[in-house]
């Protein structure tokens, strides 16, 4: 027992003659069986360090809402300038296509114009937030509250394309500002503070949007005022496929000033489009890297270190304990003879150049096996991080193009089925032929309500298309890459240096090759041959062996100093490669000795480690080179050009003690 707990065992001792002296103890207070608040309102500050949860909706909901704000906008101003109700042609009975509208009563104007106006105001709230001039507390429910009054639109039941695109901004607007509420609940239950900054394809993302509507709804609204007998909605339609390139038909310039403005207008808005594209695509990867990926990846890296015996530190540290203990314990090891012979022993870093008391090239030999368990261990967590990255965004890309184009096979199915008879098989390959911009035109949208929904729906389904042809290039289409270029080696167009690898698999087929050559050469003569193919020198040298790495010690300070140049142009030539390269063990070895051989003292090196970085870790811990931002080789090179110059900088300390010294003797 410690003093500790004796001391505390005796301040709570009571004598024998004082026990039936003490008054009884009060009885225990019942249990609270009072229902729980729930609902607990905590409102953080800007600036506090708590952790934040609920990413979806602190991130991911806001900027939903400022990319789907803009789109009900366009389609309000479609609803507010064309007719809600339509008379059918009597030639034409039941054809949208041949419709024509009639003024629509005034206080239905008013109303379409209270929705438009209260669906900017919205949006202006939404940017205010962002942008921190109007507080949260403020700016969000103002845009809540201003687009729930933007769906309030019911004027008589019609049919006409402006209603559907009146219908449509309704929905977009109780969407969004449902999100929003989600969004100012997990704010008031403390999830998370109110502001949080963006990112900048945040930023790019939010600004791109609204120039693509901007670009969307003006080019309608010129392409309706030079083409005779389109409404803005047409307009609207045409330049949606066109930017989409799409291109069904159905609709298309028929007079040169529209067809000259075509140029330029389908240009600007593809560019603008992929722009979106790329945005969202990157916004999509910032989110689930650092909500998903990261922390699945941290969670390995716990797991495996609980089952992981000890760590390189501990290592050091019970080789140090023992070596004292034996010293101290031990009367034969007390002896003069003993401790002399005790201080005469060489003592070296390891791999990782972390100074362990060491006897033997043995030991360390089993250190460096321990420690690159622990490297292959934490290589396995990146790669089985990055193989969920990938293939986990390919499946979501998967699910939401299936999704997109089987749900909206239904709704085109159901929009067109009373003007075009069509069958649900016919919408499927409609969508497909649109998802893939092909566009024969033998289908197209003619409806009043298949039209609005077009627009909608190509909007989201193309560029989520061309986001799964992106996340299949790492996938898939590697994966096909890596095969042509196998069946391209071995067959029709092999690679400089395909057959030397199988040969050094073979050796003994490499030899018998080598052996007839030679005997070739000297039956001709010896004549001498022009070298074919790169030199030696320009051949990357073979990975360093642990038995190499183990006598690095024996180098002196001149000798790493060069190594330490020739690494410095090594990975210097590695970040010039197409692939980012990952290192083996040994490599990161001979690196790291690299960059600890040149350490000062501690003060020295603590001092180092604040301004340029780390120069000493645990392969699987938190601040391991595996979990950096940087690539490796990245990493490794700002690393190393830090050990050149603490190198120089000793050096320029010497050579300057040096002369110190030598002009005190010369006086």
């Amino acid at each position: 027992m410690t003093s500790s707990a004796a001391g505390s065992n005796r301040s709570t001792a009571v004598p024998p003659s004082r026990k039936h002296h003490e008054k009884p103890s009060a009885p225990p207070e019942p249990p609270d069986t009072s229902p729980k608040q729930l609902w607990k309102l905590r409102l953080r500050p800007d600036d506090d360090s708590l952790p934040r949860d609920w990413w979806f909706a602190s991130t991911a909901i806001p900027l939903l809402a400022a990319t789907t704000g803009p789109l009900a906008n366009v389609m309000s101003i479609a609803a507010l300038i064309t007719y809600w109700r339509n008379n059918y042609n009597p030639d034409y009975p039941g054809v949208d296509a041949y419709s024509s509208g009639f003024p629509d009563p005034r206080w239905c104007i008013a109303l379409n114009a209270a929705s438009l106006v209260c669906g900017f105001a919205g949006n202006i709230f939404l940017l205010f937030n962002f942008t921190r001039r109007v507080r949260y507390i403020i700016a969000l429910p103002a845009t809540v509250v201003l687009w729930y009054f933007a769906t309030c639109t019911r004027p008589e039941q019609t049919y006409s394309q402006g209603y559907w695109h009146a219908v449509i901004a309704a929905v977009l607007y109780l969407l969004s500002s449902t999100a929003l509420m989600m969004n100012m609940l997990g704010y008031c239950l403390g999830h998370y503070p109110r502001h949080f900054e963006l990112s900048d394809e945040q930023r790019n993302l939010i600004l791109q949007t609204m120039m693509f509507f901007i670009w969307l709804a003006g080019g309608a609204g010129v392409f309706a005022k030079v083409e005779p007998g389109w409404q803005y909605v047409d307009a609207l339609y045409f330049c949606d496929v066109t930017i989409l390139t799409v291109g069904f038909g159905d609709f298309h310039p028929l007079t040169d000033v529209s067809r000259g403005l075509v140029f330029p207008y389908s240009v600007g808005g593809i560019i603008i489009l992929g722009l979106i594209v790329s945005s969202i695509r990157k916004f999509a990867q910032e989110i689930s890297r650092d909500n998903i990926f990261k922390p699945a990846a941290e969670k390995r890296r716990v797991r495996m270190i609980d089952r992981s015996v000890t760590t390189t530190v501990e290592l050091e540290q019970r080789q140090a304990d023992q070596t004292a203990t034996c010293l101290r314990l031990t009367p034969f090891l007390r002896s003069p003879a003993t401790v002399r012979h005790a201080s005469r022993r060489r003592t070296f870093r390891n791999a990782t150049g972390l100074v362990p008391l060491v006897r033997s090239r043995h030991q360390k030999l089993l250190l460096l096996q321990e420690e690159k368990d622990r490297f292959d261990a934490m290589r396995d967590i990146q790669r089985k991080t990055s193989n969920l990255k990938k293939y986990s965004a390919l499946t979501m890309s998967v699910i939401a193009f299936g999704l997109l184009w089987c749900v909206g096979a239904v709704g085109f199915w159901r929009a067109e089925q009373h003007t075009q008879s069509l069958t649900y098989f016919q919408a499927l390959y409609f969508c497909y032929v649109s998802l893939l911009t092909i566009g024969y035109g033998d289908l197209s949208p003619s409806s009043n309500s298949g039209k609005p929904f077009f627009i909608v729906w190509s909007l989201i389904a193309v560029p989520t298309m061309t986001i799964l042809i992106s996340d299949m290039g790492d996938t898939v289409i590697a994966s096909f890459k890596r095969g042509t270029f196998t069946l391209a080696d071995w067959t029709v167009l092999p690679k400089a240096g395909r057959w030397r690898s199988l040969l050094e698999r073979h050796p003994w087929l490499l030899h018998g090759l080598q052996n007839k050559t030679k005997a070739t050469e000297e039956g001709e003569g010896g004549a001498q041959r022009f070298p074919i193919g790169p030199s030696d020198e320009d051949e990357q040298p073979p990975p360093p062996t642990l038995d190499q790495i183990a006598e690095l010690d024996k180098l002196d300070q001149h000798a790493l100093a060069r190594k330490l140049g020739l690494a410095i142009r090594q990975i210097a030539h590695d970040l010039r490669a197409e692939s980012l390269k990952e290192y083996s063990y040994e490599e990161w070895a001979m690196y790291t000795h690299l960059i600890r051989f040149s350490r000062m003292s501690r003060a020295e090196l603590e001092e180092e480690e604040e301004e340029q970085g780390l120069i000493k870790w645990d392969w699987i811990g938190e601040d391991s080179p595996m979990l950096a931002e940087q690539s490796e080789s990245e990493w490794l090179l700002d690393r190393l050009c830090e050990s050149l110059d603490r190198y120089l900088r000793r050096q320029n300390l010497q050579h300057h003690r040096r002369a110190t010294v030598s002009r005190r003797s010369s006086v």
